[in-house]
């Protein structure tokens, strides 16, 4: 059974979805939330609730890291790009040439980025993490408003048209 629960974060509304065993996705606002067919509304599932508060204890920076069990659904490629984006420290940044080369894939940067676009559990898994090589900030799905936001909140300083890490 599929279990969903709402919150409210600085970043909007987050919808929360698990499985029984793991978090599947995270969806903000409005956006289309294709994981939630015949879900459940849960607010005291257990994931999930853990999953609520570890992101308010991010949102309020008294967490750098979550411990949460995860469970992308993606191919076995996007699996590998997500969970490299766990292994971008808190209020660090890699471009997508050095997440390509993590992968060991030095000339898959578009394929990283399109697979980082489909992160089903963004903030948690921290595409938000991942610029261009000049520090760029480029595209991210949840809108760049959004990446701008996670950024300063980890410590970085961006500059005033929100296009360029300082």
């Amino acid at each position: 059974m599929i279990h969903y629960k709402t919150m409210t974060s600085p970043i909007g509304i987050i919808t929360l979805v698990a499985s029984e065993g793991a978090l599947i996705a995270l969806y903000v606002k409005d956006e289309e939330k294709p994981k939630m067919a015949g879900a459940v509304k849960n607010d005291s599932h257990k994931i999930l609730a853990l999953a609520s508060k570890q992101l308010n204890e991010y949102f309020s920076g008294k967490r750098k890291n979550f411990d949460l069990p995860l469970s992308p659904e993606g191919t076995e490629f996007q699996n590998k790009v997500w969970d490299a984006l766990l292994k971008i420290p808190y209020g660090e940044v890699w471009s997508y040439g050095k997440q390509a080369v993590y992968l060991k894939s030095p000339n898959a940067q578009r394929a990283v980025g399109g697979a980082n676009g489909k992160n089903p559990i963004p903030v948690i898994i921290p595409c938000h993490r991942v610029i261009g090589s000049t520090g760029k900030l480029t595209g991210f799905a949840g809108g760049m408003e959004m990446k701008i936001f996670l950024l300063k909140l980890e410590g970085h300083e961006v500059d005033p048209h929100g296009l360029k890490l300082m």
